[in-house]
């Protein structure tokens, strides 16, 4: 279990191996790489810039992070978000979850990535390509997403 919050990009490669390194228990892995997206048109996305409350933040992923570990038999799992100012195609987040068995880890990751859409305390700030800029609303689509985890405990996938 590890949760990191920085300005840096990441090393998918690199994060795997490290996590992975020496345990020979790890069956399958899975990862998720979240990007900056240009929402295409005139006003696109120029940038996006994310923001947080550092230590609240940490501790609330750690705690998504500790119940993803709880409904499924993981390994070892990461999350890596980052903050500040980022750019169509950069890097914004990094969920990873291995497992003896690649159901628990694809399961795992998936409801990482929804907890963390809608639990993690980040704002986003994304600037158009002509000039303004507004706070991206939550959406219920990811309310829904995250919704389908609160009946669902994870326990089927370990078999």
């Amino acid at each position: 279990m590890s949760v990191r919050v920085q300005r840096e990009d990441f090393d998918v490669g690199a994060e795997i191996a490290a996590l992975t390194q020496g345990n020979m228990q790890i069956g399958g892995i899975t990862s998720f790489v979240g990007l900056v997206r240009d929402m295409g048109g005139n006003t696109g996305s120029a940038a996006m810039t994310l923001e947080h409350y550092p230590g609240m933040t940490e501790k609330m992923l750690a705690t998504i992070d500790a119940e993803a570990n709880a409904r499924w038999p993981l390994e070892a799992s990461l999350i890596v978000h980052r903050y500040g100012r980022l750019e169509p195609g950069d890097q914004i987040v990094l969920v990873i979850a291995a497992s003896p068995h690649r159901a628990a880890a694809f399961e795992a990751c998936h409801f990482l990535i929804d907890w963390l859409k809608t639990k993690a305390p980040f704002w986003k700030l994304e600037e158009t390509g002509d000039g303004d800029a507004r706070w991206v609303e939550a959406r219920g689509s990811d309310d829904a997403a995250a919704a389908r985890w609160s009946a669902n405990t994870g326990k089927e996938a370990a078999e």
